[in-house]
């Protein structure tokens, strides 16, 4: 019996039980938490503070572990012998051509983060660099850009690359439902229909749930900066607060419209607005400038990654790394079941390199191409034109992209079109949000109701503001921290799921193929020493074998 065989034999494609306990359980742990938060702000506030402490001095070094350890396992499996497998059956193709499928990643690879963080954290980094370089320098304003590649680069869309995987392989060609507890069959078998496997759901939703709140308030933190720059809005709690309940009702609109009508449009105007804006910038800004940038940049990151990856401050007690890197790999981990179930309904039929090679080079491209463009801009009016955007940047954060725009030729109207990007951002992601939530929280359910998407649009908003209430930007940051450790193991472990799967798969494919063809596997002796697999058929004959069995 085949392994895909053996594992739906057990699966036995019955309704699974306990679909309600996981999205009461989820519930209440939110609620809990929102609960917490709205009536003792303060006290969430301190306690928080000292849990990111706790886990940033005990675990700080699992992240960069885990996380490198992601990005060298992801390349492992495109160039091994099971970069052929196909997500999907064998004779399966790809749904999408790659035009389409390389947009819809570049759709995956925006959010608010990116519009946020664009021109702000290279600018961050110009005034306060690490490993203990001087601010305001040119070395400073080289390694900001430098740190902003690696924030958004190869190491968040690897985290990406093995929730996708998983997802689509155990979903596409062993035909699970589409749950993180389902990627451990080959570890639990019929147990992920049990009790752990219930914790390991929970856990994927709290952390989703949690991860897409930080991105929620981020981006409201921007919308008042946009409004207060544009229209001269104060920019304050109260401000935050109607903000999110504007916004709200917006995607709880476009999630009751479905899927196929207010996601899809929406994502549509994301990409248009967003592009028109890059082009704008790029065209309007310092052109050459910027490209000198990505050149240079791009350069020493890939000379660098190894030292970065693995680079903590044992002997000065900095703080830069835990502010900044381990926030960025633990949102990245609570971001990664929603982005990665994305990713993973398109690509069915693409075989594992294909896939692998896809996600991690396409946004990270394009992740790099937005930095050098906004954040190269605002640092050659800072170094070069003298136009105070650091001080500007130091003393509110949100208006750094607004200020930065203001700057250029049509200011006003580029600050006004990044505004309305933010906006879109916000109600597409909180839409997606909503959507993959419910189908979390409803055993996998491709269409799950639309009272299930309301209670966790409302519990999103909800852990938004109280995150806002009880410490602003800080808050929001060590959420995603605290609540992503649990399920950065549950990934570690995904990784030994996912790699014995494959190998079963692999050998009963070679099995199936020797048996249907008479053959059997030999090592040819070469010229230079080495030996080449070949197939040895009954007339003792000996050809090598195809290149799509290797």
């Amino acid at each position: 019996m085949d392994i895909a065989s053996k594992y739906k034999n057990n699966f036995e494609y019955k309704e699974l039980q306990g679909a309600f306990t996981i999205f009461l359980v989820s519930v209440l742990i939110v609620l809990a938490f929102v609960l917490w938060g709205a009536f003792f702000p303060e006290s969430l506030g301190q306690q928080a503070n000292s849990i990111l402490g706790f886990m940033t001095e005990k675990f700080g070094w699992f992240y960069l572990l885990a996380t490198f350890g992601f990005l060298v396992f992801a390349i492992y499996l495109a160039f091994s012998k099971y970069g052929r497998i196909r997500l999907g059956d064998d004779d399966d193709r790809p749904e999408y051509s790659n035009i389409t499928w390389f947009g819809m990643l570049f759709s995956a690879g925006m959010g608010i983060g990116l519009v946020f963080w664009g021109v702000a954290e290279p600018v961050s980094h110009y005034t306060n660099p690490p490993q203990g370089l001087q601010g305001g320098t040119a070395e400073a304003a080289r390694t900001g850009m430098l740190y902003a590649f690696f924030h958004w680069g190869f190491q968040p869309w690897a985290i990406y690359t093995i929730i996708a995987l998983s997802l689509a392989y155990f979903n596409f060609r062993k035909g699970y439902r589409g749950l993180i507890s389902s990627t451990f069959y080959p570890l639990l078998g019929d147990r992920i229909n049990g009790p752990l496997g219930k914790t390991i759901d929970i856990l994927a939703i709290v952390a989703t749930a949690f991860g897409v709140a930080t991105s929620l308030g981020l981006g409201t933190l921007q919308i008042n900066g946009g409004l207060a720059h544009l229209l001269g809005i104060p920019n304050n709690t109260l401000v935050h607060i109607v903000i999110i309940v504007v916004v709200t009702v917006l995607y709880m609109i476009s999630a009751t419209t479905g899927l196929d009508k207010g996601i899809k449009f929406l994502s549509n105007a994301n990409i248009a607005v967003a592009t028109s804006l890059l082009l704008f910038v790029l065209f309007l800004g310092p052109t050459s400038f910027i490209f000198d940038t990505l050149t240079t940049t791009l350069g020493g990151y890939l000379q660098n990654i190894i030292q970065m990856s693995l680079r903590l401050t044992p002997f000065t007690q900095n703080k830069w790394i835990s502010n900044w890197t381990l926030f960025y790999w633990a949102w990245w981990i609570a971001w990664a079941p929603f982005v990665g179930m994305f990713i993973a309904r398109v690509s069915k039929g693409r075989t594992i390199k294909e896939f692998i090679l896809g996600v991690l080079l396409v946004p990270s491209l394009f992740s790099f191409f937005w930095f050098s463009t906004f954040g190269g801009t605002a640092l050659n009016l800072e170094v070069f034109g003298h136009k105070a955007i650091a001080a500007a940047v130091q003393e509110d954060i949100t208006s750094a992209l607004f200020i930065t725009l203001e700057k250029l030729p049509l200011g006003t109207i580029l600050a006004a079109t990044a505004t309305l990007l933010i906006i879109t951002f916000f109600v597409t992601s909180a839409d997606s949000a909503t959507f993959v939530l419910g189908m979390l929280s409803s055993k996998g359910d491709n269409n799950p109701t639309n009272r299930v998407k309301l209670t966790w649009g409302i519990l999103q908003s909800s852990i938004a503001t109280v995150l806002l209430l009880s410490g602003g930007l800080q808050s929001l940051q060590t959420a995603s921290i605290v609540t992503a450790l649990p399920f950065a193991l549950i990934m570690v472990f995904m990784c030994f799921s996912i790699m014995k799967a494959l190998e079963d798969d692999y050998d009963d494919m070679e099995r199936e193929y020797r048996k249907r063809t008479g053959t059997r596997i030999a090592l040819k002796p070469l010229p230079d020493g080495k030996k080449r697999a070949v197939e040895q058929k009954s007339n003792n004959k000996t050809v090598e074998i195809p290149q799509s069995r290797k």
